[in-house]
């Protein structure tokens, strides 16, 4: 059986979409080096963006929509009350983060202590704090936008909600080369933080929650138009309510313990100089890879798979897994070989500009390396995981992650005084991998729904010889090229030079090896026809 066109062509849609938001972060990201380096202010702004993201990933994608979606879902096939269903979780959402957002503003210095302790006693702290406050209202408007996104993907209606992420970058560039042009004034708020960086941090700030109003209203608009148009009103607790709560609640306690694997990292990294950012920059590269296959492919295969136990399809079920399965380790074997064979040439190329020297250059480019190790097992947890989900399972994936985050506190507080802040980025991949491991070990008892088909374990191991093949290709070229990168544009020639090698060598190995074949979207799509 072929993968259902549904299936296909979501996981094109929002990959497409996916890609522009990430190529957009990476200009994003590439200003914000320039402009701000790793000194206080970075570390200061990138703290206090990753508070509101910590958190709307617990009460958002990592828990409630995991819960809500196959409940959604699971209505929207039956034809029963959905858009009701959709209704009181929103106006229920509205008044539980409301409450929650004025909280946190009000327990800043804690939140970041939490998040930073090596930030106290100097003025990163009192920056951060300030900066939080503002950012922080970012986890109310967002939130709704993913319980709405959950509406759209699950009645198959993946551009307004892949696309409100691209709004989030959009502004922050304008705003960043706004704050450019606009003249700083030179006051020295905070000792020791220079008046320049301190005006682009304080302006780019402010950029969050209007960015979050934003993406709200893109997809408010989006789901009123397929029907669902959403509005505040009196809460109420239905029995569907209750059901939703008692599901979400072991989710959310899963994406609680993922998170506090996210801050066992910063904290290591806050008492080393820097190393907040450079884990952040690293951590922007890897993602690329991992938001464009694995977001992709978990935010589609949820809601596919969430309709074909309802209806009862094993075997479609089965192939939909296999396939998304298949497309997530021929992307993301080659780019771990890749972030691990030249990723000093990636970041010398991306971020080595302005404040950010080669110093910089060195310490992400090996962190990068480590994430790119965890790559292939980070990616195939977004398959795996919709399995528990659309089978409402919650809570199995929860003392995964309380594993995964014991070998995480283990590897990264224990090595952080032999190897530096590089123990945090160890401590992630290695989590990564135990969490993929009690995953799959997890789902053998699903059935035939939830096994792996012929085609994708003979496909295994083609694709794992043709990245291992790319990769010395890769570092062949790297080699030959390396004396380009001390000259004047050199580093982006350079760069395109083994990209170019890396991409055509996968490719003819891949064909040559039977990982992967020209016909096969085609035949997916013929055959749905």
């Amino acid at each position: 059986m072929v993968t259902p066109i549904r299936l296909i062509s979501g996981f094109l849609t929002v990959g497409v979409w996916t890609m522009a938001s990430r190529i957009l972060g990476f200009v994003r990201d590439i200003l914000i080096a320039a402009w701000l380096g790793t000194g206080p202010v970075a570390e200061a702004f990138l703290i206090a963006f990753a508070l509101p993201n910590m958190f709307r990933r617990f009460f958002a994608e990592g828990a409630f929509n995991m819960a809500f979606v196959p409940m959604f879902s699971k209505k929207v096939e039956a034809g029963d009350g959905a858009k009701a269903f959709a209704q009181d979780a929103f106006t229920a959402m509205i008044f539980i983060l409301g409450a929650f957002t004025a909280l946190a503003m009000i327990a800043m210095p804690a939140l970041v202590y939490a998040m930073a302790s090596g930030f106290a006693g100097d003025a990163r702290f009192e920056l951060t704090v300030a900066f939080g406050r503002v950012a922080f209202p970012y986890i109310f408007f967002i939130s709704l936008a993913a319980l709405l996104s959950g509406v759209l993907n699950a009645t198959g209606r993946f551009v307004a909600a892949a696309a409100a992420p691209v709004l989030l970058n959009v502004i922050f560039i304008a705003v960043l080369l706004g704050a450019i042009v606009v003249p700083a004034a030179p006051v020295e708020t905070y000792p020791g933080v220079p008046y320049e960086t301190l005006h682009v941090g304080s302006i780019l700030v402010w950029a969050v929650p209007v960015a979050g109003i934003a993406q709200l209203a893109l997809v408010w608009i989006a789901a009123a138009r397929a029907g669902f148009r959403l509005v505040p009103r009196r809460p109420r607790m239905t029995p569907e309510l209750k059901r939703l709560a008692i599901i979400a609640a072991p989710a959310a306690l899963a994406g609680g313990v993922v998170q506090i694997n996210l801050l066992v990292g910063r904290q290591v990294a806050s008492f080393f100089d820097g190393a907040i950012a450079w884990l952040s920059y690293a951590d922007r590269l890897y993602q690329l890879p991992l938001g464009v296959v694995g977001i992709a492919i978990g935010v589609v295969l949820l809601p596919e798979l969430s309709r074909r136990l309802q209806a009862d399809d094993t075997e479609g079920g089965r192939d939909a897994l296999s396939r998304a399965a298949e497309v997530s380790l021929v992307l993301s074997v080659p780019a771990a070989v890749g972030l691990g064979v030249v990723p000093t040439a990636l970041i010398a190329a991306l971020f080595e500009r302005g404040a950010f020297g080669p110093t910089d250059t060195s310490a992400t480019a090996l962190a990068t390396a480590i994430y790119g190790l965890g790559l292939p097992a980070f990616v195939l947890q977004k398959v795996l995981q919709p399995l528990f989900f659309a089978r409402e399972d919650t809570r199995r994936p929860f003392y995964y992650a309380l594993v995964a985050l014991v070998v995480n506190a283990l590897v990264a507080i224990g090595l952080a005084p032999f190897i530096g802040y590089i123990a945090a980025a160890v401590g992630t991949t290695l989590a990564g991998w135990a969490m993929l491991a009690l995953l799959w070990v997890g789902s053998r008892d699903m059935g035939p729904a939830a096994q792996f088909d012929a085609r994708f374990k003979a496909r295994l191991w083609r694709i794992v010889a043709a990245a291992l093949l790319m990769g010395v290709v890769t570092w062949g070229v790297q080699r030959g090229v390396i004396g380009w990168m001390d000259t004047s544009g050199g580093t982006f020639a350079a760069l395109f030079a083994i990209m170019s090698a890396a991409l055509a060598s996968y490719a003819i190995a891949g064909f040559l090896f039977g990982a992967f074949r020209k016909s096969d979207l085609a035949e997916a799509f013929r055959r749905q026809r």
